[in-house]
């Protein structure tokens, strides 16, 4: 039997935690293999209940590329992507909005509501919450020739937040959910990249804090290590030296934005733990890496 004595040391290790982010706001992107497995579907349930409970107020920004290749495919729709963009036509973007709207937003929803939270689902569309522009891809032709426009589609980048529908949910206790669809200013829709969309909510709010789950530990060093902190500096010295690479630079650089924009801290951190998030803000160790504007 556990000693009821190493319970009350857990609790008491979190109080200066809970004390520091008390009335404050936490962003937290969803997706990627956080969303799979029942396990670690309540695992985040019931973190994101908790945080409410004792005065946080956490907002959800989730994906669902896995969710909308599979919709896709049913119907016959081959995915294509270009750079990690998906490539979005009129028929690809029905289907994006359908699934991250009215399937994957509205199951989250539920999720939260039924392990004790009062979950509200919202798209880009709700209070014109997210405002959007067609996102611009180039790519160099060679050296000396210049940079050639790629056209995505119906890909979007953030051109505003108005978030005072999420300030009104929270001051009535609701915790917002928030698909990544944005409005054009004539009225199209626009599938925008869901730690886009945490990193500049999160900025719009002045957030205590950015969380974004991945599916891997956090940023790691020259030798494969993780790295339980780094600033701005070190991170984009790492950046440079290409130690920091691939999938994890769109992920950093949305960070570094944040934290640029207003936002007081940002975490990497592995979504693959069960209560992952109640880790990183509540324990002297964490579970990914934290990214800050200098080192102390």
């Amino acid at each position: 039997m556990e000693n009821p004595i190493d319970k009350a040391k857990v609790l008491i290790e979190a109080l200066p935690y809970i004390r520091r982010f008390y009335d404050k706001t936490v962003v937290i992107k969803y997706g990627g293999s956080t969303m799979e497995g029942e396990d670690l579907k309540r695992s985040f349930a019931l973190d994101v209940v908790l945080l409410k409970y004792i005065g946080i107020h956490p907002v959800i920004v989730h994906g669902g590329g896995p969710q909308i290749g599979e919709m896709l495919t049913r119907i016959g729709k081959k995915s294509e992507f270009i750079e990690g963009m998906r490539v979005t036509d009129a028929e690809t973007m029905d289907v994006v909005e359908m699934v991250l709207v009215g399937k994957v937003n509205k199951e989250l929803v539920n999720l939260i509501n039924q392990h004790g939270g009062k979950a509200v689902g919202l798209s880009g569309k709700d209070g014109r919450l997210i405002t959007a522009k067609k996102l611009r891809l180039s790519k160099a032709e060679g050296k000396d020739q210049g940079q050639n426009l790629i056209d995505i589609g119906m890909v979007g980048e953030v051109k505003e937040i108005h978030p005072g529908v999420i300030e009104a949910l929270e001051r009535e206790s609701f915790i917002p959910v928030i698909a990544p669809v944005g409005v054009g200013e004539e009225g199209e829709t626009y599938n925008i990249n869901a730690d886009l969309v945490a990193g500049k909510v999160a900025s719009a709010l002045k957030a205590e804090k950015l969380i974004l789950l991945t599916d891997v530990e956090g940023v790691k060093d020259e030798r494969g290590q993780l790295i339980p902190t780094l600033d701005v500096k070190e991170a984009r010295r790492l950046m440079a030296q290409k130690v920091i690479s691939s999938g994890m630079i769109p992920k950093v650089n949305c960070c570094l934005d944040a934290l640029t924009e207003g936002v007081t801290k940002t975490h990497i951190i592995d979504g693959r733990v069960e209560h992952a998030i109640l880790l990183e803000i509540f324990t002297d160790v964490g579970v990914g890496t934290e990214i800050t504007k200098e080192m102390k």
